[in-house]
């Protein structure tokens, strides 16, 4: 299913990135990306790349070190956002989510245009479908650090539907004071 997708080349070095300090402790997780070149943030890497990495780490080190991948992903892709005029400084959640949406079908490659959708939102919250193949635990940490850059407080990000147990979708509801 992940054949023919493939990602840009900054997704998988900020996973990689977190463990640069820990690269003889984790010789395998390294040994998944060393036929890339993850130098050009634009490059395409096979989507299959981020999915091995991504079950690497949960198996040997467990979800919260995805979450923690999330968040620095977060970080990556709101400044990016800024960087491209997506999103400014006071933009509101909502904004943010859209410029989400868009951004992944420009940052993933994929034919079928898998990503994100916004299913629901109100003033204090918003719910998000994942419908690509995205590790689930990666994007409560990217969520959660996209709706805090909109200067709101008391972030809350549960997944209220969950293909491991069997639903079409993973989905997400971002909550906020």
């Amino acid at each position: 299913m992940v054949e023919e997708i493939s990602i840009d080349a900054w997704a998988i070095s900020d996973i990689i990135n977190c463990y640069q300090d820990k690269k003889s402790d984790y010789p395998e997780l390294f040994e998944i990306v060393k036929d890339y070149d993850l130098s050009k943030p634009n490059s395409k890497i096979p989507f299959k790349v981020y999915v091995e990495l991504c079950n690497w780490i949960e198996k040997k080190l467990g979800r919260f070190n995805l979450i923690k991948i999330g968040r620095r992903i977060g970080e990556s892709t709101y400044k990016l956002m800024i960087d491209t005029n997506m999103v400014n400084p006071e933009s509101k959640p909502l904004e943010v989510m859209k410029a989400l949406v868009q951004m992944v079908q420009k940052g993933v490659h994929d034919p079928r245009r898998r990503g994100w959708e916004i299913v629901a939102f109100s003033e204090k919250s918003i719910q998000m479908r994942k419908t690509q193949f995205f590790n689930t635990h990666i994007q409560v940490g990217l969520l959660d650090t996209l709706v805090r850059k909109c200067k709101v407080y008391g972030v809350q990000v549960n997944l209220v539907k969950e293909q491991a147990n069997g639903d079409d979708f993973d989905e997400y509801l971002i909550t906020w004071l």
